[in-house]
């Protein structure tokens, strides 16, 4: 493999006693000249190889027609119009239309996010409508990335009212038609995709005035510093409530009377309490809230102000029985929908604000079933059910008496009764039973040579649900097995599951993933030459540890937009909040030690036999920087002996997943599926 040439140059860190090479630290600068060409040339060489592939087209061919289905997205209530989001196939980017409640059938287009760019990679990322539904803001993303702009229309003529700039991380709370309340952070200096963002504020925006003259609300100085900022405000427009973070998995949430010069917080929990705690609703005068403070599974609790410390709070909905956990929750009407998660599939149940339950809402089948936010006026509940082999169908259900109609069933052109998919439990290393759903043809034969990739996650209490994609229906239809394992780190079983995978406990993660693998080889599904693993973001870190600890298990390894370099991940945009799941190399000798020992980056055994691995990344990636891909490929090329190929592609005008067109999507999974294919020596399709 005659790789691009990547220059090094001598660079070293100290982390406490201890000095680490670091010498394509180069590649960081994404404004460089240099770092641009050195991509343009890693694309090159990889789209030369990729082209070798004689059976590439006809992959592209079947998974296009597996994409080109009809199918509805987020479907909500506004006044007396449902909106729904629609795809009628090969679209780019799914298209708004409305309809009015009193006659489903006649949509009309609300909004379309493919004429935001010509090559759609230009995506709507949110719309919230204004109480009455005569104004709404939405943001759009261009290029993948995390900063937005905002654009206020007329929901009657579409004409727009107002814009703004720079936005990230954030929703738009509606005050009244004339304002509303968003979040954002300072501009960085250097570069806008990874320079370090670390202070969200809170602003409120009156339509029709210039950006520079908005209200700031909160951020104001150090001791209103947070990394992460949330907006909710109470249907009676009496009071702002914050959610605060300094990570993406505990918080601190706080309430201000609105309407106030000088705005005062009061605190629900306190900086010492370990937890998430968020707002769900309003009943009467109580706030109902979702924490799972003192019940790691979940609850919901009522609590009037002023008086709002745990202490005076009140349970509503109490915690399940170990392991179901609640996963999601929201409201709709006077009703609130929670979601239970026990292991990867999921059930809703009904209460109404005083915790009595109502009914519950069984799936079809085993998969997710998701419910989406309603209004405090809706009539109706809107939720989706999906599994690895049924897309998404849309259900309304009548909030008063349960009864549910379709709303949206998707038809496509896939034989879903020739597959199965199996949910097992195999052990992990320390004996711990890891759920893992495995699906395939029902007429393969267990004879160990079956080309199978296997997918997890195992971080941010995030649950890998399953959901169906015409890439894994692609796959399965070659004789391939899908198998996605639910690992320690992730959500699937609460709070407890989730801190079994973190920090210290990190390695729990890779053991689970790797007994994962070891599992469908010892029961034949496959063997270590048709082996393949993929992930993505902190999935992406997942394979990497991976393929280090163990390069003789795997033959092809595809990390996505990936977590790659341990010691300087909280050095760019907004990292540092990732420290709750795996420290920081700076905080002690023992976190950098550990950090160090399994940091993919740093433990690329030079001369060892690695499997296949094709880096995948975006240019525009400002969530996990593609800099961690750039510094990784480059190492694997330099120190991995010569027998496999190890190639970076990097998409352009890409982030780090939301928003991707449609098109993209499409040539990124046929790159991916035809190299591991080849990889494992599959020289035709079926």
């Amino acid at each position: 493999m005659n790789y691009p040439n990547t220059k090094k140059v001598n660079h070293v860190d100290a982390y406490f006693e201890h000095h680490v090479s670091d010498p394509y630290r180069w590649l960081e600068d994404d404004q460089s000249t240099e770092t641009a060409n050195w991509i343009e040339q890693q694309n090159q060489f990889t789209q030369n190889h990729l082209q070798q592939i004689p059976y590439k087209d006809e992959l592209r061919k079947r998974l296009t027609e597996l994409s080109n289905y009809e199918r509805v997205e987020r479907t909500f209530e506004v006044n007396n119009f449902i909106y729904f989001f629609h795809n009628n196939g090969l679209q780019n980017q799914p298209v708004l239309y409305r309809c009015p409640m009193s006659d489903p059938s006649s949509r009309t287009l609300f909004l379309d996010p493919n004429t935001f760019s010509e090559d759609g990679t230009t995506a709507l990322t949110g719309i919230w409508f204004s109480k009455d539904g005569t104004r709404c803001a939405y943001l759009k993303a261009k290029g993948g990335a995390d900063w937005c702009a905002a654009v206020v229309i007329d929901t009657a003529s579409r004409q727009e009212l107002d814009t703004l700039s720079d936005i990230k991380f954030s929703g738009i709370c509606w005050l009244d038609n004339n304002g509303f309340f968003y979040a954002t952070y300072d501009k960085p200096s250097g570069s806008k995709l990874s320079a370090k963002t670390d202070q969200h504020k809170v602003y409120y925006h009156k339509i029709g005035t210039p950006q520079t003259q908005d209200q700031l609300y909160y951020g104001r100085n150090e001791s209103e510093k947070s990394r992460y900022v949330s907006i909710k405000i109470t249907s009676d427009k009496q009071y702002l409530i914050l959610s605060l973070a300094q990570s993406s998995a505990q918080n601190r949430l706080c309430v201000t009377k609105l309407h106030e010069e000088t705005p005062e917080y009061s605190f629900f929990t306190s900086q010492e309490d370990e937890a998430q705690t968020y707002y769900v609703t309003t009943a009467g005068d109580e706030f109902l809230l979702y924490s799972n403070l003192g019940a790691p599974n979940g609850r919901i609790v009522a609590v009037r102000y002023p008086d709002i410390s745990p202490p005076h709070w009140k349970e509503v909905v109490p915690e399940a029985e170990h392991p179901i956990n609640i996963h999601q929750f929201v409201t709709s009407g006077n009703f609130m929908f929670v979601s239970y998660q026990n292991g990867p599939c999921s059930n809703i149940s009904q209460f109404d604000k005083k915790g009595k339950k109502i009914r519950d809402i069984n799936p079809p089948q085993k998969g997710q079933i998701y419910c989406y936010q309603g209004r405090s006026e809706a009539k109706n509940l809107y939720y989706r059910f999906t599994n690895y082999l049924f897309p998404s169908q849309t259900f309304q259900m009548d909030l008063e008496n349960g009864e549910t109609t379709v709303f949206f069933s998707t038809k496509n052109a896939f034989d879903h009764d020739q597959y199965v998919s199996t949910e097992i439990r195999y052990p992990s290393a320390d004996g711990t039973l890891i759920p893992m759903i495995i699906t395939h043809r029902k007429d393969i034969i267990l004879d160990g040579q079956n080309p199978t990739m296997v997918t997890g996650y195992g971080g941010f209490r995030i649950c890998r649900s399953p959901v169906y994609s015409p890439a894994i229906i692609t796959w399965i239809e070659q004789g391939g097995v899908f198998a996605v394992a639910n690992l320690r780190g992730g959500g699937e079983f609460g709070k407890r599951w989730h801190d079994l995978g973190r920090r210290l406990n990190k390695q729990n993660v890779f053991d689970d993933f790797i007994a994962a693998c070891e599992y469908l080889v010892q029961k034949q599904y496959t063997c270590t030459d048709r082996l393949g693993i993929m992930g993505g973001s902190n999935g992406g870190l997942l394979v990497g540890a991976c393929v280090n600890q163990r390069p003789d298990l795997f033959r092809v390894a595809l990390p996505a937009v990936g977590v790659l370099d341990m010691l300087r991940y909280h050095k760019f945009t907004a990292g540092a909040g990732w420290a709750y799941d795996y420290g920081t190399s700076e905080e002690s000798p023992e976190m950098f030690s550990y950090l160090h020992k399994y940091s993919p980056l740093h433990n690329i055994k030079q001369g060892t036999k690695y499997p296949s691995v094709m880096v995948t990344t975006g240019d525009h990636d400002d969530r996990v920087v593609p800099a961690h891909s750039f510094k990784y490929a480059a190492t694997l090329q330099e120190q991995v002996a010569a027998l496999s190929p190890q190639l970076l592609r990097v998409k352009i005008n890409a982030g780090h997943g939301a928003g991707q067109s449609t098109q993209s999507m499409i040539d990124e999974r046929t790159d991916c599926w035809a190299f591991a294919l080849w990889e494992m020596g599959v020289t035709q399709l079926r």
